[in-house]
């Protein structure tokens, strides 16, 4: 029999660096076999040119040839989890698993079956706190209730980080401790039904100059001065607490952006129902008139509104949009064209490198007003105001819509004062007591 191993699962912590399950697997005392799963559940649901896929199959790559630097390397599995840790309990004499926990929906019932598989075992399933600073059990009222307004939750957050400070967990310097094997080869994307894509994609550095320059640049898309490091929070090929601590340094702003990431996944966390309703369950009753024509006019970013199309036309292109277009495109679909935010929420979420659910649902329930601490029904924005203030000199727009200002863009799918007025009449109709 094989001596005995720990095992760390990869998920969304794709890094040897500042890992905190992965630091403590290195300190168990045992050999640790780092594992990752392309999970099939997953990623059945996915187009064969998803960028997201790509993108972790080069990050997964590259982890796979840093652990064979150390010896080691990285067991890659196209599988359900429960049958891929049924084939490694098979192959090794595993005494305990470790991962970080992720706090979604899906993610949740996922780690319950593989901790009753492993609990039949007598094989230890230890989770632990990586993807925040706070969870949701922990920035609450003095009553142990969780906030629903971003203010209050953003000061106790920050009173908790000044008292608790930003911990570091420097797992990149127990490299020694991986087992020392030869891992098989990593499953090729065609074989697993996805297309290579030749991309380039936001680099993982913190820039302290962009940081320096957030609050005065965040909201001017022609600048192009965000950090782009969602989709690097998302995956975990950066540390939060990294994160944290450079917006302590450079810029409130930017770090006031990652107490909102943990605001709303602390929303999800304690309000489960958002994932398919409202968080106010009064705007369910809305009546959606769900065009489709219009719907897929919006996708393809032709509906007359010049920055609007703009936005969407850099999401299809690249899986990214300025964070500021993101507010004008789900607010124009959700009020000028009164189409259900979900909709909205299910396209950006199938193309957006960043995704996240919690950020993403709570970013468009507070742009259909129906979330929490969102927007009142009744502000509208305006797209061609915000085009005026945000692009006054029409760089972001005409870097995407080449057609802007000739007779081959198309005119306004509605009028901006009509479209106004019928929003204001059925959101009103809908929430009258």
């Amino acid at each position: 029999m094989e001596s005995p191993v720990s095992i760390f699962w990869f998920r969304r912590d794709l890094r040897l660096n500042d890992n905190h399950g992965l630091y403590s697997a290195l300190q168990s005392g045992l050999p640790v076999l780092p594992v990752f799963i392309f999970d099939t559940a997953i990623l059945k649901g996915l187009e064969p040119g998803d960028f997201r896929v790509n993108f972790i199959h080069g990050t997964i790559s590259a982890l796979h040839r840093q652990l064979k630097a150390l010896g080691s390397g990285l067991s890659v599995f196209h599988d359900e989890p429960v049958k891929a840790f049924e084939k490694l309990i098979a192959r090794f004499q595993v005494k305990a698993i470790y991962v970080n926990h992720d706090y979604e929906p899906y993610a949740k019932k996922r780690d319950e079956k593989v901790r009753r598989l492993l609990a039949g075992k007598g094989i230890d399933f230890r989770t632990f706190k990586d993807q925040v600073l706070f969870e949701g059990s922990e920035a609450v009222k003095s009553d142990g209730t969780p906030y629903s307004v971003f203010t209050p939750y953003s000061r106790k957050w920050l009173e908790l980080k000044n008292q608790a400070g930003v911990p570091a967990y420097p797992s990149e310097l127990f490299g020694d401790n991986f087992l020392k094997y030869e891992a098989p080869g990593i499953p090729d994307l065609e074989l697993m039904g996805f297309r290579g894509i030749t991309m380039v994609y936001p680099p993982k550095e913190i820039s302290p100059e962009t940081l320096a320059q957030y609050a005065s640049a965040r909201d001017i898309p022609g600048l192009d001065n965000t950090s782009k490091l969602g989709l690097h929070l998302r995956f975990g090929t950066i540390s939060v607490r990294d994160c944290i601590r450079a917006g302590e340094l450079y810029s409130a702003s930017w770090l006031n952006e990652l107490i909102w990431r943990e605001f709303f996944m602390q929303i999800l966390d304690h309000y489960p129902h958002v994932v398919k309703g409202a968080f106010k369950k009064e705007y369910d009753r809305i009546q959606w008139r769900n065009n489709e024509e219009e719907f897929k006019r919006w996708c393809e970013g032709t509906t007359g509104y010049p920055l609007v199309d703009a936005g969407m036309r850099q999401l299809n292109e690249t899986g990214f949009m300025h964070n500021r277009v993101r507010m004008v495109t789900a607010g124009f679909l959700t009020k000028h064209l009164l189409i259900d935010w979900r909709w909205g929420e299910a396209y950006f979420a199938a193309r957006l490198l960043d995704f996240e659910l919690s950020s993403n649902n709570g970013n468009w329930q507070w742009a259909a007003g129906s979330g929490c601490d969102a927007a009142p029904y009744f502000r509208i924005f305006n797209p061609a105001a915000q085009a005026l203030k945000f692009d006054s000199k029409g760089t972001y727009i005409r870097r995407w819509v080449s057609e802007f200002d000739t007779s081959a863009y198309p005119v306004p799918v509605v009028d901006h004062s009509f479209a106004r007025a019928r929003c204001m009449t059925t959101y009103s109709m809908a929430l009258k007591p």
